[in-house]
């Protein structure tokens, strides 16, 4: 499919973005819309790879790198110096994942999902043959074994987090030598989808916008990405339909409330929060953009770029430059009982997360847009490393990273 400087259009994104969306309008909070059958949907044009990396992302990775021309080959030393990429990781797959109350043993789930991921980067940009295998067998020795996420709330999360990432890095691990893709794909479809579509459909039965942002974001991400490993035209569609016109919070009108257009900026849902999970919501909807981007949907510059707008705003101010703050409003509980914030936090104001890498290289170089502090906040952090590079804990693991290397133009 050809890929022009502002989106790609494959069969699939003629008829997105015409409007034509078999769902439009359906996801607002109906069971129906979001149910979805056993049935599989007839492929409907996917690119693969096609989810966070296409295969020009790919191969201009490995060229450079091979070329050892910088920024790539900077990436590419992060890479291989973080420990889940190397090739004697071993696996430890779980019937059952628990994340949040008692039992809880979901670190298990999201170090096994790095450490494909990372061998998988290492397998397609450096061809080395023993990270292949190892991403290979972390890949279906979970399919193999687990059958259920649980807990308490938490477990959309988990569903949500590494849904989108384990569904990414199988699809890097597509016709590798065996793989057990149809395996995997039916884990994906058994065990995280359903939990993705019935956070999105029911919000674990509380009042609609009781979940911030980046519940909804987490649950698109996978639903969306499953569908592109799947072929399940039908899940992507209601993926991208629900960024568009879902009731949750993590919709992008949801998610970003407020334009001040005079000023070029729009506030983030999550601002009044704090800015450590402000910055994973740029995270969350990058990677939504980027992996509909790579299947001919522009959601980048959905409603006049307005995420371009509210991750400038986020980046200026933790570039430590003042932005304008409405007072929120939001309901929760079962009751959507009313609360406000009044003011910008400043709890974690200018911490690091490999999230702006990806919003640079789209804004700046891909469409040539004038997007200053998207820029200064991307060199603020400086060559991307990825998961395990920025805590030891879940949030540390929140997003895959390596976007220098994976991006740079």
């Amino acid at each position: 499919m050809p890929h022009d400087n502002k989106h790609r259009l494959s069969r699939r994104g003629l008829f997105t973005l015409g409007g034509g969306l078999v769902a439009a309008g359906a996801l607002g909070g109906g069971v129906a819309a979001l149910a979805g059958g056993g049935a599989e949907a007839a492929p409907a044009g996917f690119a693969h790879p096609g989810a966070l990396h296409s295969a020009g992302d790919l191969h201009r990775a490995k060229v450079r790198v091979a070329a050892g021309d910088d920024p790539w080959l900077a990436g590419w030393k992060r890479l291989t110096a973080n420990r889940h990429s190397a090739s004697t990781w071993q696996p430890r797959p779980q019937a059952t994942v628990v994340r949040g109350g008692s039992g809880q043993n979901y670190p298990t789930l999201y170090h096994d999902v790095h450490a494909a991921y990372q061998n998988a980067l290492r397998w397609k940009i450096g061809g080395t043959r023993a990270n292949g295998d190892t991403a290979v067998s972390i890949l279906n020795a979970w399919s193999a074994t687990l059958k259920e996420i649980t807990g308490n709330a938490d477990r959309f999360l988990a569903a949500g987090l590494h849904g989108y990432q384990f569904a990414n890095a199988a699809e890097l691990m597509r016709g590798y030598d065996g793989f057990d893709l149809a395996r995997f794909q039916a884990m994906m479809r058994r065990v995280f989808q359903p939990l993705n579509e019935d956070f999105l459909t029911r919000h674990n039965d509380a009042c609609v916008t009781n979940y911030w942002a980046n519940w909804d974001l987490c649950n698109t991400a996978s639903l969306m990405a499953i569908g592109i490993l799947r072929d399940d035209a039908a899940a992507f569609d209601r993926a991208v339909t629900y960024m568009k016109s879902g009731e949750g919070n993590g919709s992008i009108r949801h998610a970003i409330p407020f334009v001040y257009e005079d000023q070029g900026l729009a506030q983030w849902q999550e601002s009044g929060r704090d800015q450590g999970h402000t910055m994973m919501g740029m995270g969350q909807m990058g990677a939504i953009c980027e992996m509909a981007w790579n299947q001919g949907v522009d959601l980048y510059g959905y409603d006049d770029n307005r995420f371009m707008k509210a991750a400038q705003y986020v980046a200026t101010y933790n570039l430590g430059q003042d932005v304008p703050f409405t007072t929120y409003t939001w309901g929760t509980g079962q009751n959507c009982a009313q609360r406000s914030q009044t003011v910008i936090s400043d709890a974690g104001r200018g911490q690091i997360r490999p999230v702006w890498a990806i919003l640079h290289y789209h804004y700046a170089r891909r469409r040539g847009l004038s997007v200053p502090f998207i820029t200064a906040m991307a060199e603020k952090v400086g060559v991307e490393g990825g998961g395990g590079d920025y805590g030891p804990n879940s949030g540390g693991f929140d997003q895959l990273g390596f976007g220098t290397l994976l991006y740079a133009k």
